[in-house]
């Protein structure tokens, strides 16, 4: 059963007027449902044209806007068999008016669950930003901060049997104990030193012997090459580095520093004795682990106060950088200080340690 183009003006009208259609996509919408039979509704031809002819007034194309009125009609007159058409179902018009969408940054924050953070070295206290640091600014950017630990100078050479280093010996005055503040823990070219530690037994005009710590920190990246400069004015060639796995972790790390800063590396032909190895071997077991915290507080009774760990010295270093207060900073460099100093009485206890195992006895001072 076909539809003649008169029924189709019914049909229309009945839906309420004039609807407006996409010519195109109406035709291939009314051919793919089906109306009429397996022909569905063809344009106007030869009956459009006479009818137009006649004076009648024809809208074009007349099988499109039929087309739209019959899927817009309710169930009941357009889709029923009474209406001489099969059932079509009603799809709407992708060229409607879509309501409008929000699609900015909060509307998807919302829709993802994201709640807003800030970053954690914008939350600063209302007020003024306290930015003091300890030492004095040498250079731009460069800041030397000195200290004197009242400690004994051993007055014998320190034999290094802990170390598996049999029939040999350093003298106290040629150890440099240093430990270094990092941007991260990974390494690499990426990773820098905003902080060189440093400590030795020095003869101090006005608090007599002790332990000297001289410590290096930079507030800006363009300073780093003059802290490396200043670091190397602190070694001789006699020189004996001592650190706390300073072997695996700080002396290549500085190396690459100086590498990639065009200067001459003079930690490679210093004599290095790192005391992690020989902890190991003697603690290990012991203790839940031979970390440096751990061994400062079961072995030679040192516990810390406000330390700040050093897997956040990176925050705090790149926090004052951004304007942030240096309290962390502070932090840092307090705990950078009691590294080098634990480092200095370390090695003193580690060489006793042999000499007793040994049936010695030794005097550090």
């Amino acid at each position: 059963m076909s539809i003649n183009l008169d029924k189709l003006r019914a049909l229309r009208r009945q839906a309420g007027g004039d609807v407006p259609a996409q010519p195109f996509l109406a035709r291939s919408r009314v051919g793919k449902t089906g109306i009429g039979g397996a022909g569905g509704v063809r344009a106007p031809d030869a009956a459009g044209r006479s009818a137009a002819a006649g004076g009648e007034t024809q809208e074009r194309p007349a099988a499109p806007a039929a087309a739209s009125a019959a899927t817009s009609l309710p169930p009941s007159s357009a889709n029923s068999p009474a209406a001489g058409a099969a059932p079509t179902p009603t799809h709407p018009s992708p060229h409607a008016a879509a309501t409008p969408r929000s699609t900015s940054i909060e509307s998807l924050r919302r829709l993802l669950g994201v709640r807003e953070r800030k970053p954690a070295y914008m939350n600063y206290p209302a007020g003024p930003i306290d930015r003091a640091l300890p030492g004095e600014e040498i250079a731009p950017g460069l800041r030397l901060i000195q200290s004197h630990v009242a400690f004994p100078v051993p007055v014998t050479t320190l034999a290094l049997d802990f170390a598996k280093r049999p029939d040999e010996a350093v003298d106290p005055d040629d150890l440099l104990f240093f430990d270094t503040e990092t941007t991260g823990l990974a390494g690499g070219t990426g990773t820098r030193a905003f902080q060189i530690g440093a400590a030795d037994w020095h003869h101090d005009p006005v608090h007599g012997d002790g332990l000297r710590i001289r410590q290096l920190l930079i507030t800006t990246l363009a300073a780093e090459p003059l802290m490396l400069q200043t670091f190397t004015d602190w070694l001789r060639p006699a020189t004996v580095l001592s650190s706390y796995n300073g072997r695996c972790y700080d002396a290549p790390l500085l190396k690459t520093r100086y590498r990639l800063a065009r200067m001459a590396d003079p930690i490679t032909a210093l004599d290095h004795v790192d005391l992690l190895f020989p902890t190991r071997r003697r603690y290990r077991g012991v203790w839940e682990n031979c970390r440096l915290a751990t061994i400062e507080r079961e072995l030679l009774g040192i516990v810390r106060e406000d330390d700040l760990p050093g897997s956040e010295a990176p925050a705090a270093w790149l926090s004052y950088l951004r304007g942030g207060p240096s309290s962390l900073l502070r932090r840092v460099c307090a705990h950078n200080h009691q590294d080098v100093v634990t480092l200095a009485r370390l090695i003193l206890r580690l060489v006793e340690a042999e000499a007793e195992s040994t049936g010695e006895v030794f005097t550090a001072s």
